[in-house]
């Protein structure tokens, strides 16, 4: 059968070039059509077969991503409603987050088809004795539930260790880890990186480098490891963050034997959210969970559009999980497997932010781990470097949220629809080390702009 495409001669990307710069009639190549991104990736206004170099060794599987439904477990029987609600509404797992290890989780979990859903576990505590009762009904339902156990992770984000009966937290985990075979225990909040501000490249090497600790001080790792992940609205790059994210693991697993592959759990960031022209929020994670699910995505929990300033309510939470319904079952997403394969600039893009976040790994690496580098503040104070340039991009207006900083509504009033507090919280208190803080772009703009409200 004769291809379509040999009636036409093969155009070299040098014939392409050229064909520019005369188009640019003097204008510098360089400095007209290539951008600079935070990464310090230097994007070319096309991509070509000639400078394809096909990333091997990742394998996405769009058509397999669920829906997550977030619940934040309060009264017992109210979140068991909610979460068969949600499943009757089209969600095919439920992330449930607990605060009280008094929470009995077999009926919390009663009537819910566990066989045929998947349940995250956002845990707040450590505590074998109900990290015990969750295995118990997983063997009994044959349920697949991820633990999503981050001691790490909490150490960043609160600046303290769990409390446990043990001589520490991973002694806890070991002991645990030891007689536990049908959950999985581990999970890497990365998400926490990116919403403090951190680049692509430190997304990827912080989280990677967060999971090598637990490789070195759990010795009993029998279960895929959770990486639960924001995305932004840089669609492209973040397609090839999650792929870059995946390769890399894998990568690392392999020197320790490790079988399974990464399972990531992904949402929206808040770092672009606003307050203002709330409704713009429904674009963005439109596009975030689009690009989640051609990154590679197992599950996504999408971020209802008022999630920053309103309670937890049905309305918003339809919303979210109607956005991924219809990408799911309206746009197709999930017909695909490897989407981003033979993509020239996508490829191009996962292979130099793997190259980027492998050097700073090992960097990480050769000086004393992710953890020591944490406890002496070298990894804040980095995030923080990253999130003043975005900062200082914004606050000048080269990086544009629509409804804030670019094409306001003056007559857009918040102050008396606020039933959350959306700014960052300041509670002195006494930590080990200081934590890393989670910051939107638009805070301060939006702090001002209720003061100015009549």
């Amino acid at each position: 059968m004769k291809n379509l495409f040999d009636d036409f001669d093969p155009v070299s990307s040098k014939q392409w070039k050229q064909k520019i710069q005369f188009e640019l009639n003097g204008a510098d190549y360089n400095q007209t059509l290539i951008w600079n991104s935070p990464e310090d990736i230097k994007v070319k206004p096309f991509y070509h077969s000639d400078d394809f170099n096909p990333t091997s060794g990742i394998n996405t599987k769009a058509t397999q991503f669920l829906i997550c439904q977030n619940i934040f477990v309060h009264d017992l029987a109210k979140s068991n409603a909610r979460a068969i609600d949600s499943i009757n509404r089209g969600a095919e797992s439920i992330r449930f987050t607990i605060e009280d290890e008094k929470i009995e989780v077999a009926k919390l979990l009663q009537n819910l088809p566990l066989d045929t859903i998947t349940i995250y576990f956002n845990l707040s505590f450590v505590s074998i004795p109900f990290i015990k009762k969750i295995e118990a009904v997983a063997k009994e339902n044959k349920a697949k539930i991820y633990c999503n156990i981050d001691p790490i992770g909490q150490l960043a984000k609160n600046g303290n260790w769990f409390e446990t009966k043990e001589k520490n937290n991973f002694e806890t985990l070991n002991l645990v880890s030891e007689s536990i075979s049908n959950i999985s225990l581990l999970s890497i909040d990365g998400g926490l990186y990116q919403n403090a501000g951190a680049n692509m490249v430190q997304q990827i090497a912080y989280s990677l480098a967060h999971a090598n600790e637990y490789f070195n001080q759990i010795k009993t790792i029998n279960q895929p490891i959770v990486f639960q992940i924001s995305v932004g609205t840089n669609y492209f790059f973040e397609i090839a963050k999650l792929r870059a994210l995946r390769l890399l693991f894998n990568l690392i697993a392999k020197e320790y034997n490790h079988k399974f592959d990464c399972h990531i759990l992904v949402s929206p960031t808040k770092r672009n959210k606003t307050i203002y022209d709330y409704n713009v929020n429904i674009l963005r994670t439109t596009t975030e969970c689009m690009s989640a699910i051609l990154g590679g995505a197992d599950a996504i929990a999408n971020l209802p559009y008022d999630a920053l300033f309103h309670k937890d309510n049905e309305f918003g939470n339809r919303i979210a999980r109607n956005q991924v319904l219809v990408l799911k079952h309206e746009s197709h997403f999930d017909k695909v497997n490897n989407p981003g394969d033979g993509s020239y600039y996508i490829e191009s893009l996962t292979t130099q932010l793997a190259e980027k976040a492998l050097t700073l790994f090992k960097a990480i690496e050769a000086n004393g781990g992710f953890l020591k580098q944490l406890k002496e503040g070298i990894i804040k104070r980095k995030i923080q470097d990253s999130a003043d340039k975005e900062q200082e991009l914004f606050d000048s207006g080269k990086e544009t949220l629509v409804g804030t900083n670019k094409y306001p509504n003056k007559k857009d009033r918040m102050k008396d629809d606020l039933e959350l507090f959306p700014f960052v919280k300041i509670k002195p208190r006494k930590t080990l080390i200081s934590p890393i803080i989670e910051k939107r772009l638009a805070e301060k703009m939006e702090q001002e702009r209720l003061k100015e409200e009549i």
